[in-house]
């Protein structure tokens, strides 16, 4: 088991810190392609279908209906996966966003955004985690783990589709 959750560990660092390093050196110089446009559109979608995934399988497993609770979790690890690959596809090709947002929402939007990021760094390790104990047939392990990794995960997915709400009502521009 100890290999198994090393090799989360691992890749989960190296996850995290090439996004960082994509995310923040810029996008590919020159336009980009019209289509990029529509990715953070994407992102927020399968961010909206993961936070509902994660309630609904969370509310599975309380019924007791662990075959249920096991699909949608599996549906909510599918759509974090999609929206992984389209986030590193939009960053890759985009850059990061700059918020023009002023005033007061500007400090609340900052708040929310690191407080995403941050915990989504927290989260990867942790769904992976979860998965594998559950998936290795370690259940009680599983469930202790799960505790941690419901509100993370239903955070930074739920995190995910507000900052791009902010982003549409307030603005951004493709930072220099």
């Amino acid at each position: 088991m100890r290999g198994g959750i090393v090799s989360i560990g691992i890749a989960s660092a190296v996850i995290a810190t090439a996004l960082l390093v994509l995310v923040y050196r810029g996008g590919v110089a020159g336009p980009e392609p019209a289509w990029v446009a529509w990715l953070p559109f994407v992102n927020a979608f399968f961010n909206s279908v993961s936070a509902i995934a994660i309630v609904l399988g969370f509310a599975a497993i309380r019924r007791g209906r662990r075959d249920i609770h096991q699909r949608w979790m599996f549906t909510a690890l599918a759509a974090s996966g999609v929206f992984l690959v389209s986030y590193v596809t939009y960053h890759a090709l985009h850059g990061d966003s700059r918020f023009l947002g002023q005033g007061v929402v500007r400090p609340i939007y900052f708040a929310i955004l690191v407080s995403h990021i941050l915990l989504s760094v927290v989260a990867l390790p942790l769904v992976l985690s979860t998965f594998y104990l559950s998936l290795s047939g370690r259940f009680a392990t599983h469930r202790r783990v799960a505790r941690w990794t419901f509100p993370i995960w239903l955070y930074v997915s739920v995190t995910g589709v507000v900052v791009f709400v902010m982003l549409q009502i307030f603005g951004s521009v493709r930072a220099a």
